[in-house]
This record gives structure tokens, C-alpha cells and sequence, in this order.
């Protein structure tokens, strides 16, 4: 028995420093020497105590492909994985169960306009050439060291990164701000099957020529879209990007006397986090920035001389059209007073451990047709997707590898002209004094009195598209007299007065951050622009409650409960963790859209309603008005059911006492791996969860989707950055998790405490600071 004791043991040990060591070689290279293919000259790379590279070159070549290969050592899974979602290439290697979404993005033809886009570049480009650069020295890494751990795991097997990838990852960030496919189908079914008034909640006018004849079957298959869309985005542990915040001051409200940037972009959480920083440094060019997979310019950053950040436009630039299909061939639609033909291809998805599925692609003159991917269980009237990202040159590569040298107003507005789709805000500040913002999309023009919230008729001339309106006409503003510039996604006014259909957040945020910069009492400094990013108070929840308050107090009568009524009628609408008001408002809310929605719409509509943005100004318009047929004519009990419902749901989840219900319990926020969606991989590649302040629409925007407690945080500030360009040296700055993607890594997660509790770090970029706080120093040398 002693023996096999020891045996037993010696094999325990044995199995212990088996995985030490594996675990070990699929950690990154920080200290020693590379040697490199294709590089001119030698690249120090020096990573410091957060794992941040500062990467020194003697050209941008060599620059771009040292990038490239750091990179890939820290997020070559997160590179995979965007790809393969871009492209419609999970089930390849995840399985079966995610066949609907390949057949998703295949449907959206996102890899066909990467191929079209590749093939067109200008490869003597200064752009171009970065991003061959940058490819090159990914696939150098991967090439030359093992898989990572999430290969091994899934079987995934080690193919180069191209071009097409990368623009890929450009369509999966434009499709992701896209709303029309959640937003569309709901409008337009209170708009057809319930009526106007229906609609009066969401600040829409009927079209009586506008309804659509669209069967049961029709409205099942656009709800099972949406939800479909939604799925894909949210079950997959990817970056999904939501709102954000900006804002950039001139020196003269601020303590310094040069101007002060803020950005945080908000953005669905995930380990890794979207953001990889690097400190890129070559003659004639320096660059502190932040960069998404597969992307080798900055979407953020900042240097001595400018910086900018970005939040999303929300602009509508992607359409749903119903087609009117010839009743004697069912490939025909009518177009432009006749009928035409519809194209088709057919495209093979590989399923990991079944045989290939085909899926037929078809096209009209209005675009793909969306609803084929769900097969047979599609209803008969074909709904096809107008897309700008599809339908516009977009030389978003090489307006963003402009903009990280943007040091002039003319250069940054230049440089915002190139980005067509997605939409996106972009706030600028320079150490000479100027600061800009510009809503960068090619807009389009729709034909007169169409309004782009409904599904069009394909029939008619609604879906035509008229061209696009030049950049002059977007929204914009350089240096105004007020002093700042702020943008935190609210509609933006047109300098022509031209309408800019879209698909925004509500006013409030932005409401409360130009109440406060626009106080003249104040001077601006990093110190209190920390507890502006990290406020957590909204007028919202008392606007919400304040007509209803006074149904609450009738209807009411148990005096604990009363209690209850009169603590949220004092409450400010702050999202603290020890509030307990914050708890019960947000399981009110979704049992008052609950009791007053789902009767009329049904389960897949109402699960979508809560998905998107016009809820959030729904409700509040819905409390506001006693005689909406949603009511159906029984305001007083529909609430009474609400409130009844929302403290059933909170003694069951919470317990009896109500002193229980704080906030930091019931709303959390969980960095979820793509592994870790599955039980016990949760507890390996996840990391949290961890208390949550703040709340959806508040600064600090650490937003739940509206349901029943308890809320795990999907989004939020994928970055909170702060730089006074009197000192930007010693800009401000947090990951959410931390910089590296690869298991068991230092930086794995070594910044997510820091980040919840409201922490910054520094980013280092003189040479003095980056050289005291290096930990590790890798040189690239050119292979001879």
C-alpha cells in the first residue's frame, strides 16, 4: 500500500509539472531576443508594469510588423475568434449550435465586401503597407510558436491572417452598431397590427400608405431575426459596441490653460477586452494608442501634440425592405415598375463533427435577403438589407492611420471625411489649443417623407436611395465659443437642418454632462474630470416615477409597502452599491414594460422591445400618459400588478428584508471568455464577478439589459481616458481586465479590481517613465 501511495503520488507531481509546463510555453515573450523575417533594422520592445509594449523602430515597416507580433503573443485567440464570427466560421470549430449565426453573417455578405475591398486597396499605400506590416508580423508569431490554450481546446487549426480579415473585423464593428434588425420588426408590427396611437409611445407618426400586408409567418421570422441577432452579439463573449462618452475642453476652462480630453467608449465587456494599448514610437512619428484586433492603426489615442476618442453616431445607415414577389415566380420582385430577378450563390459552412451545410444566399436590387437564413421556417415575403457598410467606398483604414497624425484641425477633418460606415463621433483636442468634434458617416439620402424606423416597401420607391450627402452636412463643431465639445450619443443637429433618422440614446447623459461643463465656476482638471466619468446619478428613474408615484400611493395600501413608495419617491436616481432604492426601481421598470408590452406583442417581440434603445424613451412617455391604449384602460391595476410583481420577484432573489436589496448584489459584472460561457471553463477563463456601480444611461454607464434582477453588466466603458495636454505625459487611463488575452497570464485580469472600484493608471510615454517602469525588454532583430 506504501508503494502505491508513492507511485500514486509521484504521478500526481508528475501531472502537475506536465500542465505547469504547458500552461508555461503558451505564455507571451516579454525578456530576450526574436529574430524577425523581413525586418529592416533591430526593434526594442519594452513592456511595463501593465504589459503595455512601447515599441521603438527605426521605420514604420518595421514598426507596424513588431506590432503585429506583440499583438498576436497577447490576443492571437481574440484575432481567431473575431474573425471566424466576422466571416461565418464558427461552427467550424464550436460545433453545430452555432450554425444560425454563420448563417447570420453569411447572410449579411460581410465577406464578400472584405474580398471586393482588399482587392481594390492601393497596395503603394502608406496605409496598406502598415497593415501588410502588421499581418506579417502576426502570422510571423503564430507560425513560430505553439497554439494557444483555446486552439488546443476547440481543435482550431493555424491558417494566416489576410487583408479580407481584417476588413472582416471592420464589418463585424459596423454591424454591431446597427439596431434596425432589433428596432425595425417591432415598430413596424405596432405600427401594422396595433395602430397609431400604439405609437405615440415611441414618438412616431403612423404612415397610412406605409403599412405592409405581412403575414403571421413574416412577423415570426423578423422576430426570430432579431432574436437571432441579438444572440449572436451576446453569446459569444465578443466586443459589441453600445454608446460612449467624450468630451474635450479648451484651455480656457480648464486649470492648465491647454485643453483637457475625456474619453470612455462603451462597449460590451469580454475577456480579453477590445482594447489592445501600444506605445508606437519612429522618426517622425509617436503614438500612444488603442487598437482593436486585427487593426493596425489606432481607433484611440493620443500623443505631445493631439489626441482624440470616439463615441458611436447611431446614425440609420441599414434598412429593412419588404419585397413584393411575383405571385408566378417566386425569384422576381417588383422593382421599379417591373419585374426583376433576383440573384443567387450558394456558400458551404463547415460544421465541426457533421457533414457541410449549404446555404443559399439570394440578392435583390434592394440588397441581400436577411430572412433566408432561417431555411425553410422563413416566411414567404423575402426581406432584403440596404447596408451603407455595403453600399459605400469607406477608406476607413486609411482615415484612421491619418488621424493618428492628425496635429491640425484640416488634418483631423480630413482624416474624419474617410469613415463612411460605421458612424462614429470623433472628439478631438491638440496642445495648440483647438479641440473639434465630427460626426463621421456618409449619410444617405432617402426619398421624401420616408422614415427609415419601419420596414420599406420594396414595391415602391421608399427604399431607393437618392446618393449620399456630402461630410459638410454631418454634425459638427470646431471650436465653438462655448468652450467644449461634448458627445455621449443623443441626436446631433445637422448644420443644414437636414434630418438624421437613427437609432440614439436618450438625452439625459448628455444632458448632465453639459450641465456641468458648462458651469464657468469650474476649472477642468484630470482630478475632477474622474468624478464626471464616474458619476452614477440620472434623472431618468425619478422622470420615470413621478407621474406614477401618485397611482402607487392609491393603490398601495399595506403601510410597509408605502414605505417602499415613499423611499423611491426621495430617491435621485444614484446607482450606488449600498442603495437599495436602485434595486427595487430597476425590477419596476421591467415589470411595468412587462405588464403594459408583452400582452400586446407576445414573448419574441416584447424579449426584442427590451433590447433596444426606444424603450428607454418609451417608458417614461408611457408613465406620463394615463390614457395609452397600452394601458388598456387599466392604468391603476396594471401598475398595482407591476409593483406586486417586482416585490415578489425581490423577496425571492433578496429575501424578506428589504434593507437586503442593495444594489451591489444585484447588479455585477462578470468579464466573460468565449470558453467561459460553458461550466467549469467559467472558473478558469472568466473573471469576476464584482459589484457594480452605475447603472445604464448614467456616466459611469455599467449597463444591465432591462429584465428581472438579478442584472449582470453587459457594457460599459471599455476605457476610461483622461489627458491635459499641459502635462499629457501623464495621461490617465484603465483597462477593464487587463491587456493580455492568453490564460494565466500577469495581465490577464490584473487591472479588472482597479477598474470596478473607479481607479485610473498611468499611461507611460517619455522615455524616462517608460524606462523606469519596464519590466521586460524584447528585441527584434532582422533574420540574416
Amino acid at each position: 500500500m506504501k508503494r502505491v501511495l508513492q507511485v500514486f503520488a509521484v504521478l500526481i507531481v508528475l501531472v502537475a509539472l506536465g500542465a505547469g509546463w504547458y500552461v508555461y510555453s503558451k505564455q507571451p515573450t516579454r525578456q530576450g531576443t526574436v529574430t524577425l523575417a523581413h525586418l529592416q533594422g533591430s526593434v526594442t520592445v519594452r513592456y511595463d508594469d501593465r504589459g503595455v509594449p512601447h515599441i521603438r523602430a527605426e521605420n514604420e515597416a518595421d514598426l507596424y510588423r513588431a506590432l503585429g507580433y506583440v499583438h498576436a503573443q497577447d490576443r492571437l485567440f481574440q484575432m481567431e475568434i473575431m474573425r471566424r464570427l466576422a466571416r461565418g466560421e464558427l461552427a467550424e470549430v464550436l460545433g453545430p449550435k452555432l450554425l444560425e449565426t454563420d448563417k447570420l453573417f453569411r447572410s449579411l455578405r460581410i465577406r464578400e465586401r472584405a474580398s471586393s475591398y482588399a482587392e481594390h486597396m492601393d497596395p503603394d499605400s502608406a496605409s496598406s503597407k502598415a497593415l501588410q506590416a502588421y499581418l506579417d508580423g502576426i502570422n510571423q508569431y503564430q507560425a513560430s510558436h505553439p497554439s494557444p490554450i483555446e486552439f488546443d481546446v476547440l481543435g482550431i487549426p493555424k491558417r494566416p491572417f489576410t487583408a479580407e480579415d481584417s476588413i472582416s473585423v471592420a464589418g463585424y464593428m459596423a454591424y454591431s452598431f446597427a439596431a434596425a434588425f432589433r428596432t425595425e420588426p417591432v415598430l413596424t408590427y405596432v405600427r401594422d397590427r396595433l395602430g397609431s396611437d400604439y405609437l405615440k409611445v415611441f414618438d412616431l407618426d403612423w404612415q397610412p400608405k406605409g403599412a405592409l400586408n405581412l403575414a403571421n409567418d413574416d412577423w415570426n421570422t423578423l422576430g426570430a431575426i432579431a432574436a437571432l441577432s441579438e444572440q449572436a452579439l451576446a453569446d459569444n463573449g465578443l466586443p459589441q459596441f453600445e454608446g460612449s462618452n467624450a468630451w474635450a475642453v479648451s484651455g480656457s476652462h480648464t486649470r492648465s490653460g491647454k485643453p483637457l480630453l475625456a474619453g470612455d467608449p462603451h462597449i460590451r465587456f469580454s475577456v480579453p477586452s477590445v482594447w489592445y494599448e501600444a506605445h508606437l514610437s519612429a522618426p517622425g512619428f509617436e503614438l500612444y494608442g488603442y487598437h482593436n484586433a486585427l487593426v493596425p492603426v489606432a481607433f484611440l489615442g493620443h500623443n505631445m501634440d493631439f489626441g482624440w476618442s470616439l463615441t458611436m453616431f447611431q446614425n440609420d445607415d441599414l434598412d429593412l425592405v419588404a419585397e413584393k414577389v411575383n405571385p408566378d415566380n417566386p425569384n422576381q420582385v417588383w422593382y421599379h415598375d417591373q419585374w426583376v430577378d433576383m440573384t443567387s450563390s450558394e456558400q458551404q459552412i463547415q460544421i465541426k463533427g457533421q457533414a457541410p451545410v449549404t446555404l443559399v444566399l439570394r440578392r435583390s436590387p434592394h440588397g441581400p435577403i436577411i430572412n433566408d437564413v432561417l431555411g425553410e421556417n422563413a416566411g414567404s415575403t423575402p426581406i432584403a438589407m440596404w447596408w451603407a457598410f455595403l453600399d459605400s467606398e469607406n477608406p476607413i483604414l486609411e482615415g484612421f492611420y491619418q488621424l493618428n497624425r492628425a496635429d491640425t484641425l484640416a488634418k483631423a477633418r480630413a482624416a474624419a471625411a474617410k469613415v463612411s460606415a460605421p458612424g462614429l463621433n470623433i472628439i478631438w483636442a491638440n496642445a495648440k489649443g483647438d479641440i473639434g468634434w465630427w460626426a463621421a458617416a456618409q449619410l444617405p439620402m432617402r426619398p421624401a417623407g420616408v422614415n427609415p424606423a419601419f420596414i420599406l416597401d420594396g414595391s415602391t420607391a421608399q427604399a431607393d436611395k437618392l446618393g449620399f450627402y456630402p461630410f459638410s452636412a454631418n454634425p459638427q463643431e470646431e471650436n465653438p465659443s462655448r468652450g467644449y465639445v461634448v458627445s455621449a450619443n443623443a441626436q446631433p443637429a445637422s448644420p443644414t437642418g437636414m434630418e438624421i433618422p437613427g437609432y440614439y440614446n436618450l438625452a439625459d447623459r448628455g444632458q448632465q454632462l453639459n450641465a456641468q461643463l458648462s458651469d464657468k465656476s469650474v476649472k477642468w482638471d484630470v482630478t475632477n474630470s474622474q468624478a464626471l466619468q464616474l458619476g452614477t446619478t440620472t434623472a431618468y428613474g425619478p422622470r420615470l416615477l413621478a407621474p406614477l408615484l401618485p397611482v402607487l400611493r392609491e393603490v398601495v395600501k399595506d403601510p410597509a409597502e408605502l414605505k417602499l413608495v415613499e423611499q423611491l419617491s426621495n430617491w435621485k436616481g444614484d446607482y450606488p452599491l449600498d442603495s437599495t432604492s436602485a434595486t427595487l426601481f430597476n425590477q419596476l421598470q421591467f415589470n411595468l414594460a412587462e405588464a403594459t408590452f408583452q400582452p400586446k406583442l407576445g414573448d419574441a417581440l416584447f424579449k426584442t422591445l427590451i433590447n433596444t434603445r426606444v424603450i428607454d424613451a418609451a417608458l417614461p412617455r408611457l408613465a406620463a400618459s394615463a390614457d395609452s391604449p397600452w394601458w388598456n384602460g387599466k392604468r391603476a391595476d396594471t401598475v398595482k400588478l407591476a409593483w406586486d410583481n417586482s416585490l415578489a420577484h425581490l423577496k425571492v432573489t433578496f429575501g424578506d428584508d428589504p434593507a437586503q436589496w442593495q444594489w451591489g448584489k444585484a447588479h455585477t459584472l462578470t468579464h466573460g471568455h468565449p470558453l467561459g460561457m460553458q461550466k467549469p471553463l467559467d472558473k478558469l477563463f472568466n473573471v469576476g464577478p464584482f459589484p457594480a456601480p452605475g447603472s445604464h444611461e448614467v456616466p459611469n454607464n455599467q449597463t444591465a439589459p432591462i429584465g428581472p434582477a438579478p442584472w449582470p453588466v453587459t457594457y460599459g466603458p471599455s476605457t476610461r481616458r483622461l489627458i491635459d495636454f499641459a502635462d499629457p505625459t501623464h495621461a490617465l487611463t484603465i483597462n477593464p481586465v487587463g491587456q493580455s488575452g492568453v490564460p494565466f497570464d500577469t495581465h490577464y485580469g490584473d487591472q479588472a479590481q482597479s477598474y470596478i472600484e473607479g481607479r485610473y493608471e498611468q499611461a507611460h510615454f517619455s522615455d524616462e517613465e517608460v524606462t523606469a517602469n519596464t519590466r521586460g525588454t524584447l528585441k527584434l532583430l532582422p533574420a540574416r
